[in-house]
C-alpha cells in the first residue's frame, strides 16, 4: 500500500509530457504571471493609453471641441487645452485659456517638448500625455490615468503551465544581420539581429531571429494558436543570453500579448515572416479582448 501511494506522488510531480513540474517552477510561472498584470495597470502600463494622435507639420490643437485638429475625451478636457507646433523635427506645446497644465507638478504657459534629454510628461487633470517619433513621424501619446481599460480589467487568461514549452534552443551567430520589422501603422523598420535561436518540437526543428536588448534576447513571433486562442498579431518573449556552450532557454509559459491586445493606441511591431512558427504554442499568454 505504502508502494502504491509513493508511485501515486511521485506522478504528481510530472506534467502530462513527462516533465517534472517541481513546485518552485510552477511558482515562479504563477508570480511572473501576477507581475505582469500589475505592470499592465501601472502609471506607465499599457491599459490607460486612451489617444494616439500623429502631428501634421505645423500647428494642431488639441481639446474636446469637434474643431480641434485632435480630440481629447469630452468629459475630461475643456474644450481648447493647447497648440502643438511641429516644424524641423522640434515640438514646443503651449496652453490656451490659461488652462492649467502642469509638467511634474508646475503649471507651463509655453514649453519645448521634443526633442529632450528625457520625455516631458504633460498633465491635465487626469489626462497625461508626451511626444513619441516613430520612424520620421511624430505623435501625441495620450494616457488616461482613470482609463475604462484600466477600470475594467481584471486578469490574462493563459494556457495550463506546461514544463514542456521550456524549451533548450543553441544560439546561431550571424554578422551585420538585419531584419525587417513591420509595425501596425505600416512602417517598417531594418534592425541588427545578432543571430537566431534553433529548437525542436517534437520531432520538428524551428527557428526564431532575436534582437538585442541588454542583457537579454527579446523575440516577436507567431505561431498557429494567432487569431485563435492568442492575439492575431503573434506574441512576444524574452530569453538570457546564450551560456558558453551556446545554449538558450526559450520559456514559451513566459510568451506574452504585445500592448495592441490591451488597447488600439499602441504601435505594435508584427512578426517577421521568418518568426510565423508552423506549430501551435500552447502556452504563455491568451488573446486579451480579441481586438
Amino acid at each position: 500500500m505504502r508502494i502504491n501511494i509513493l508511485f501515486f506522488l511521485v506522478l504528481l510531480t510530472f506534467s502530462s509530457s513527462g516533465v517534472a513540474q517541481t513546485p518552485d517552477y510552477l511558482q515562479e510561472i504563477n508570480d511572473w504571471h501576477k507581475q505582469r498584470e500589475e505592470n499592465l495597470k501601472k502609471e506607465n502600463g499599457w491599459l490607460n493609453l486612451a489617444g494616439l494622435f500623429w502631428l501634421n507639420e505645423g500647428r494642431n490643437t488639441i481639446g474636446s471641441n469637434t474643431k480641434n485638429d485632435h480630440l481629447f475625451p469630452e468629459d475630461k478636457c475643456p474644450d481648447f487645452l493647447g497648440e502643438i507646433f511641429l516644424q524641423n523635427g522640434e515640438v514646443e506645446f503651449s496652453v490656451l485659456n490659461e488652462h492649467e497644465v502642469f509638467i511634474e507638478g508646475v503649471k507651463i504657459q509655453k514649453v519645448k517638448i521634443f526633442p529632450s534629454e528625457k520625455p516631458i510628461i504633460l498633465q491635465y487633470g487626469s489626462l497625461k500625455w508626451l511626444v513619441i517619433k516613430r520612424g520620421e513621424k511624430f505623435a501625441i501619446r495620450l494616457r488616461d490615468l482613470k482609463s475604462p481599460f484600466l477600470e475594467e480589467f481584471t486578469h490574462i487568461e493563459h494556457f495550463k503551465i506546461d514544463p514542456m514549452m521550456n524549451i533548450m534552443a543553441k544560439f546561431v551567430k550571424t554578422d551585420n544581420k538585419k531584419i525587417s520589422i513591420l509595425d501596425i501603422t505600416g512602417q517598417t523598420s531594418l534592425q541588427d539581429s545578432p543571430g537566431k535561436l534553433v529548437f525542436r518540437i517534437g520531432k520538428k526543428e524551428y527557428s526564431l531571429d532575436v534582437l538585442a536588448e541588454g542583457d537579454q534576447f527579446f523575440v516577436i513571433f507567431g505561431d498557429k494558436t494567432n487569431k485563435i486562442s492568442t492575439y492575431g498579431g503573434g506574441r512576444y518573449i524574452y530569453t538570457q543570453l546564450p551560456d558558453a556552450a551556446g545554449n538558450v532557454k526559450i520559456d514559451f509559459n513566459k510568451a506574452y500579448n504585445p500592448p495592441c491586445a490591451f488597447t488600439p493606441y499602441a504601435t505594435c511591431p508584427l512578426p517577421p515572416k521568418q518568426n510565423l512558427l508552423n506549430v501551435k504554442i500552447d502556452a504563455g499568454e491568451k488573446n486579451y479582448g480579441f481586438h
